[in-house]
C-alpha cells in the first residue's frame, strides 16, 4: 500500500484504551485533526473485559490516601491527577450521561455498574467530533523517512503525522492487545523501558494433588492477609481471596502484590501470614479449641468452636502439621496467623496489570520522549503500577489527557508542563 501524507496539523494515537481515547478527546477539542489506529477490530477491549464484574472507575477516598496508592512514581503521577483527578473522572462521566455512585468500599462505579454505555457515548462524542477511527492496524515502527508504519489486512502502509500518542498499553491480557510488542521498537530508538512484570496477579504455591482437587476455586473469606517486607514494615489487608489450582489470587493477594512479587525476585519466595478467623482474638480460640469434643470429629470441632469449614478448614490441613492439630494453643495460633509460602506470581499475561514500561526519566513535563521528539508515551506502557480500585483507570486516564495536551503543544512550537498544559485545553471538560 502506497504511504499516504496526512494534512497539516495531524495527530497520530495508536492505541485505543482509555489513554489513548482521551488523549484524542484532548487533542480534538483543540482543533487537530485525530486519527486513532488500534490492532483490534474494535477500541477498548480490556476497559470493557474489566467492567465485566461491574465497572470500578475511580476511588473516592482522600486524596492523599489515593495518592499514596502510587507509590514509587507518585512523584511523577501527581501532577498529571491534579489535571484530572477522581472528582474530574465523575464529572466527565456525568457530561457524558452516565452518572456514578460511590460503593461501600469506597470504590466509584457508573450507575449501572456497566463499561459499555459509558464507552458507547465517548466513541460516538469522538466521531462526532471529527475523530477518525482505524482498525486491525498494528504499529510496528517507523520506517526510513520516519513515518509510522502499520501492518493492515491490506498489507504495510506509512503514515505522516505532525505528532504521536503511543497509548499501547502493557503485556497483560495479550488476546485483548496489550503485548508489550512496543518494548524493543522504543528501545532502538534509545528509550529506556523498565521490564514488564505482572501487577495485580495471582501466585503459586504448589498444593498438594488432595487439597488441590477439592478446594481449587473455592473463596476464603473473611480474612487478614499480613506481610513484612525487608525494611521491616508491616502491610495488612483485609478481604478475600480465591484458592486457585495453582496457588492463590483474588482481593487481599491483589493488594500486596507488588511488595510480594518483588521478595520473590529477590529471594525465591514470600512469606504471608493469614488470620482465618478475623473476629476472634487468640485467647478466645484457645479457649473454645480447649473445650473437649467428645465424639464430635475435628472438622465439627473447628467449624462450632472456631468457625472454621470448608475451604479454610482444608487450608489448614494443607499447612499444618498434623501433630498441631491436638494442641488447642498451636491450632489457635496457625488460626490467627497460618504462614503461607508464595514461590512464583502467575505469568504476565494472566495479570490484571503490569508494572514496568517507559521510564518517566525518558520523558519530558509533556510526557514527550526525549530520544524521539514529536512522539508522547501515556497509560499503563509508562512505567507505574497500582494497586485495584479504581487507581489504575484514573492515572490512565490522566495520563492520556496530559500526552493529548503535550501533542497539542507540540504542534504550536511551545513546550508546556503536563501539570499545566494548555489552559484553553485543560480548564474545561474536554468534550
Amino acid at each position: 500500500m502506497p504511504a499516504k501524507r496526512d494534512q497539516p496539523g495531524t495527530i497520530a494515537v495508536i492505541g485505543g484504551g482509555p489513554a489513548g481515547l482521551m488523549a484524542a478527546e484532548v487533542a480534538s477539542a483543540a482543533g487537530a485533526r485525530v486519527d486513532v489506529y488500534d490492532a483490534m477490530p474494535s477500541v477498548g477491549r480490556k476497559f470493557l473485559m474489566a467492567g465485566k464484574g461491574g465497572m470500578n472507575l475511580t476511588h473516592a477516598e482522600p486524596l492523599e490516601l489515593f495518592l499514596s496508592r502510587y507509590d514509587k512514581r507518585r512523584t511523577n503521577l501527581e501532577p498529571l491527577l491534579a489535571g484530572f483527578g477522581p472528582d474530574a473522572l465523575r464529572a466527565w462521566a456525568r457530561d457524558l450521561g452516565v452518572e456514578t455512585f460511590v460503593g461501600s468500599s469506597g470504590r466509584v462505579f457508573p450507575s449501572d455498574m456497566k463499561a459499555a454505555p459509558l464507552l458507547r457515548a465517548w466513541l460516538h462524542r469522538l466521531r462526532a467530533a471529527g475523530v477518525n477511527f482505524h482498525m486491525r492496524q498494528r504499529w510496528c515502527g517507523w520506517n526510513a523517512d520516519g513515518a509510522l508504519k502499520f501492518y493492515t489486512p491490506q498489507g504495510e502502509a506509512a503514515v505522516h503525522a505532525d505528532a504521536t500518542v503511543l497509548a499501547l498499553g502493557g503485556g497483560s491480557w495479550s488476546r485483548l492487545g496489550s503485548t508489550g510488542a512496543w518494548v524493543p521498537l522504543l528501545a532502538e530508538r534509545g528509550t529506556r523501558v523498565a521490564k514488564l512484570r505482572p501487577a495485580n496477579c495471582g501466585f503459586d504455591v504448589g498444593w498438594s494433588e488432595h487439597f488441590r482437587t477439592r478446594c481449587a476455586g473455592l473463596p476464603l473469606k473473611p480474612v487478614i492477609s499480613t506481610y513484612t517486607d525487608p525494611e521491616g514494615v508491616l502491610h495488612r489487608r483485609q478481604g478475600e481471596f480465591i484458592i486457585t489450582a495453582t496457588g492463590v489470587e483474588g482481593g487481599v493477594i491483589y493488594a500486596l502484590s507488588s511488595q510480594l512479587r518483588d521478595a520473590i525476585e529477590a529471594t525465591g519466595s514470600a512469606l504471608l501470614h493469614l488470620d482465618l478467623a478475623p473476629g476472634r482474638d487468640l485467647e478466645q480460640l484457645v479457649h473454645e479449641l480447649s473445650r473437649g469434643r467428645g465424639a464430635s470429629s475435628m472438622a465439627n470441632h473447628l467449624r462450632r468452636r472456631a468457625g472454621i469449614a470448608g475451604a479454610k478448614a482444608g487450608l489448614l490441613r494443607e499447612l499444618l502439621p498434623k501433630e498441631d492439630f491436638d494442641y488447642p494453643a498451636r491450632l489457635a495460633a496457625a488460626i490467627k496467623a497460618l504462614p503461607l509460602r508464595l514461590v512464583a506470581p502467575r505469568p504476565l499475561d494472566e495479570a490484571i496489570s503490569s508494572a514496568g514500561g517507559v521510564v518517566f526519566e525518558d520523558l519530558d513535563e509533556c510526557l514527550m520522549l526525549r530520544t524521539v521528539p514529536g512522539v508522547f508515551c501515556a497509560g499503563e506502557m509508562l512505567d507505574w503500577e497500582a494497586p485495584t480500585g479504581g487507581y489504575l483507570l484514573t492515572a490512565c486516564f490522566a495520563s492520556g489527557r496530559a500526552a493529548g495536551a503535550g501533542a497539542v503543544s507540540c504542534l504550536r512550537g511551545a513546550r508546556r508542563s503536563a501539570a499545566a498544559p494548555p489552559a484553553e485545553l485543560l480548564t474545561r471538560p474536554p468534550r
